[in-house]
């Protein structure tokens, strides 16, 4: 099916007039949001609250089921308080819709929006933090774990709650306590080019399970001409597929990390994975190292006909390349029975509490938290718009989520992805090296696995790194 735009979903109506179900609205446009506040200097946005009825005396609905919100009950005693909710760049109509909805509660509460670039928000928040004028409020990712962690206060929200309603919560517990968790899952999943797989005389049920299937499926769609120059790749990896390589493993049942935090690549598991993927080039003939090199821009300019990228590949190509006809399917596996687990994901991160605020900032950034928590209809927001699986188990089987393809084939399985931590990056830059030393260099798979794993378990001495893989639900699965 081709991906179509999503509208996000305003509560605002809906909690004004007491009821409990919204109706879809289009998001607001950057210049629309702009037209709902002050912009100041600096990127920053003085939100302004939504009109409140305030003839209405009925009270409003309670949300959440486990984490529970009441909007009647009064933030900082109902007195006015200025706070800062940092974000950045990309985002915009999100925060201000959340932002909006929570001031039309709350109209004693003045948000003011603060937009930074992606790389220079990373240098300015650690620095802001540092003191008592940071924000209150912050966007999070788990990548910067080691810079944030340290001024993060936690959550005032039993981890035993969030775990009762988030997929993969425990896996952000430290000490029994949260400091952010994931209201998204995004993986690895192979897109495919709906024109190109009828074209070839396949359907839905030739929709691959097993690696084995996937390869003569491959082999269907690879088109050469009367001088065997390769036209259309069944299937391409060119550019880099270290990140989904440092997933494929597991399918094994092998973790990535040992019990003393140490990575393991030198392994039977880790050799049948770069072993298949050259046999696809070298024997099936379905691409080679010189047939574009970047595979995902390869496959929406529609010369590549089965791509294995992330979810947020969805939205890159309804924007980039939205002629190209797509559809997805689950990752394929060795055999037809289900895995140890079917790769890896990683997390869109909740927000974070800065430590170093004023107490009163704090306990509203708290509040607005259990807010984004407890509202179904604003994580559906969220996870609309970064097209990511719901972490909330109340929204993973909504209609309008599922309706996106690299959504929909996690459904069935989502359990059966594993959170190895926020790996450093010298695992993927080392892997990168070695697969690159692998295909291009024709250096053996296990010389080249053996150096990777020793140079990256030199560096991870030097650092603070713990898998979190022992809280994966099917960890005792795992090879011993």
């Amino acid at each position: 099916m081709k991906v179509k735009n999503h509208g996000l979903f305003i509560l605002t109506l809906a909690i004004m007039s007491g009821l409990t179900a919204c109706g879809a609205a289009p998001a607001d446009t950057p210049e629309q949001s702009a037209q709902s506040g002050q912009t100041e200097p600096d990127g920053e946005t003085q939100s302004q609250p939504a009109d409140v009825n305030e003839s209405a005396e009925a009270a409003l609905p309670i949300m959440g089921d486990v984490i529970q919100y009441d909007p009647n009950q009064p933030v900082n005693d109902g007195n006015d308080i200025d706070i800062e909710f940092w974000y950045w760049t990309g985002a915009a109509n999100l925060f201000q819709s959340l932002a909006d909805q929570y001031q039309a509660v709350h109209p004693n509460v003045h948000i003011t929006l603060v937009e930074n670039p992606y790389d220079d928000y990373w240098t300015k928040l650690p620095l802001a933090l540092q003191g008592t004028d940071g924000p209150a409020i912050f966007n999070v990712h788990n990548s910067q774990h080691d810079n944030l962690i340290g001024y993060l206060a936690p959550y005032d929200i039993p981890a035993e709650d969030l775990e009762a309603e988030f997929v993969g919560a425990s896996g952000h517990e430290i000490d029994g306590k949260i400091y952010y968790t994931d209201y998204g899952l995004m993986t690895a999943t192979m897109y495919y080019n709906v024109d190109m797989w009828e074209a070839a005389g396949l359907t839905e049920a030739d929709i691959p399970k097993t690696w084995d299937e996937f390869r003569e499926v491959a082999k269907k769609l690879t088109i050469r001409d009367e001088n065997g120059h390769l036209v259309q790749a069944g299937f391409s990896y060119n550019g880099g597929i270290q990140g989904d390589v440092l997933g494929m493993q597991y399918q094994y049942g092998q973790n990535l990390f040992t019990e003393d935090n140490k990575v393991t690549l030198n392994n039977d598991a880790m050799k049948s994975v770069i072993q298949r993927l050259q046999d696809m080039y070298h024997i099936d003939g379905v691409c080679d190292y010189n047939f574009g090199n970047n595979s995902g821009d390869n496959f929406g300019q529609g010369t590549v006909a089965m791509y294995l990228g992330w979810g947020f590949m969805t939205n890159v190509l309804e924007q980039n390349f939205p002629e190209t006809h797509f559809a997805c399917f689950e990752i394929p596996t060795p055999t037809a029975d289900v895995p140890y687990a079917y790769h890896r994901y990683n997390g869109e991160s909740t927000f974070g509490v800065n430590k170093n605020a004023p107490a009163d900032q704090q306990t509203v950034a708290q509040d607005i938290i259990r807010f984004f928590l407890a509202n179904d209809e604003i994580q559906k927001e969220f996870c609309l718009a970064n097209a990511v699986f719901p972490a909330k188990t109340s929204l993973q089987n909504d209609n309008d989520l599922l309706a996106i393809p690299s959504i929909s084939v996690l459904a069935d399985h989502i359990d059966r992805y594993i959170w190895p931590g926020t790996i450093p990056s010298t695992v993927e830059d080392n892997v990168k090296i070695m697969l690159e030393d692998v295909f291009y260099n024709g250096k053996d798979i296990t010389a080249a696995l053996s150096d990777a794993e020793q140079t990256i378990n030199e560096d991870l001495a030097n650092l603070d790194f713990t898998s979190q893989e022992p809280m994966y639900k099917y960890a005792s699965e795992a090879l011993q």
